[in-house]
């Protein structure tokens, strides 16, 4: 049987674009993304899975009180469509332990830079991408981490670096780490998450032949 796949997003969907891409080439072995699920019903995202054929729901962060609220309602539309694997791409909404606790090392995220540097609270977008180019680093990239209670610090599953060139701008390293890193990493660990390859032994994870 065919891991069910649901991508949690807010806005764009270029990360929801490059799985839709891989799994059309046959490259998201033994997976099937079920549900597109976005928290703002105006995100494009939806477009894109729409265009695919895959089912859309919309779990909206403002049509509840809280975010523990909303996570709860997001744990029963995840388990009413019988989900094996949650992978958040571009989801703005940080999530209560409840997400974690029905999915334990069921949940990847694509971070954009080389985790534990510009990681956690307030790093997410370009301000990743500010960080790194004030702090003057060589290289960056991105990191694909199983989610845990820590925001930005459950056990990495893979990485991809790219050279940070003189002359970038937040937005030309962002684009480079998409195209190069997050577009390629994450359908790689999805398909290796729905292969049963993928074994977390504390803080690491190995990767099964």
């Amino acid at each position: 049987m065919a891991k069910r796949i649901a991508v949690l997003v807010s806005g764009g969907g270029t990360n929801l674009q490059a799985l839709i891409d891989a799994q059309a080439r046959g490259e998201i072995v033994n997976g099937e993304i079920a549900a597109v699920i976005a928290s703002n019903p105006d995100a494009y995202a939806l477009e894109r899975a729409k265009k695919a054929g895959i089912p859309t729901y919309v779990v909206a962060r403002k049509s509840y009180p809280s975010s523990q609220a909303m996570t709860a309602a997001l744990v029963e539309q995840l388990q009413a469509l019988h989900i094996d694997l949650v992978v958040l791409a571009g989801f703005m909404v940080i999530l209560t332990s409840e997400m974690v606790q029905a999915f334990p090392n069921a949940i990847l995220n694509v971070h954009p830079a080389l985790i534990p540097s510009f990681a956690g609270p307030g790093c997410y977008g370009l301000h990743v991408h500010e960080k790194a180019l004030e702090y003057g680093v060589k290289l960056s990239g991105a990191t694909v981490h199983f989610v845990s209670e820590e925001c930005d610090g459950g056990p990495i599953v893979a990485q991809k670096a790219v050279e940070v060139l003189p002359n970038d701008t937040p937005e030309v390293l962002q684009r480079r780490i998409m195209e190069n890193c997050e577009w390629k990493l994450l359908p790689q660990a999805v398909s290796l998450f729905c292969q049963g390859r993928l074994k977390v032994e504390g803080r690491t994870v190995r990767i099964l032949d």
